[in-house]
């Protein structure tokens, strides 16, 4: 069972009861999204072994009538809520990667855009990151598509940074490293450390680099992560203190 989260996710507000109103979509919109974000808040405190239609039905506030209306079972809204918010994940990844040239660039910004996202959803890291794993065959198969697309975004971009004369880095390399990168975060959102996770990145960029753009280029780049997070700790910490 997943370690009990320090922050809430984001909840959709309720809706008010009898006549409102609004736009039916509006209304289906919203109790699907209540239910997904229930689905991570029961996951995260219970653990999907655990977690019932019932429990979900209370927690998003909406009838059973309507969970059934739009989901088959609880396996199915699992993987519902999987799917949507690690679209959301994904994204912001990807998007963090093509705004950014270069290995050294796309690294960092991929790796810190994965870590923020985990650290301020603590719900929803608890599904996807751990609970996904007791979930079924078909989440596990989504899980393994969706570390293959992060591998495959690190062998386009080693590639492209090889001369073209280069023998093209073993696609085994990648994997191994996003393999290890979520074994890692893993570790830290299963006892329920998620405010650890941003602390990781200069680590995990220096693992990244190392393999592609060699021992020196990791080290300089770890060394400057280090020194942009010490600032930013003195900065944060100058700002708390207290004034005389």
């Amino acid at each position: 069972m997943a370690a009990p989260r320090k922050k809430d996710a984001p909840k959709p507000q309720q809706l008010p009861s009898g006549r409102h109103g609004l736009p039916p979509q509006f209304v289906a919109s919203n109790q699907r999204e209540r239910i997904i974000v229930a689905v991570a808040e029961v996951c995260s405190t219970a653990g999907y072994a655990a977690m019932s239609v019932e429990d979900v039905v209370v927690a998003s506030g909406v009838s059973r009538r309507t969970f059934y209306d739009n989901f088959q079972d609880k396996e199915d809204a699992f993987l519902a809520a999987y799917d949507e918010v690690t679209s959301r994940l994904l994204a912001r990844v990807k998007t963090a990667y093509e705004t950014n040239d270069g290995i050294v660039a796309r690294a960092r910004e991929g790796l810190s855009a994965l870590l923020g996202f985990l650290a301020a959803e603590p719900a929803f890291a608890d599904m996807c990151v751990v609970e996904a794993l007791a979930a079924g065959p078909m989440v596990v198969e989504r899980r393994t598509a969706n570390l293959r697309m992060l591998s495959d975004l690190i062998d386009e971009t080693a590639a492209a940074a090889m001369p073209a004369d280069a023998t093209p880095p073993s696609p085994i390399i990648a994997q191994a490293l996003v393999g290890g990168i979520f074994e890692v975060v893993y570790s830290r959102v299963l006892a329920g450390r998620h405010d650890e996770l941003p602390g990781l990145l200069p680590g995990l960029i220096f693992t990244l680099l190392l393999p592609y753009a060699g021992h020196d280029v990791a080290t300089q780049v770890l060394k400057k992560e280090r020194r942009r997070m010490a600032r930013t700790a003195r900065i944060a910490g100058s700002r708390a203190a207290p004034t005389a």
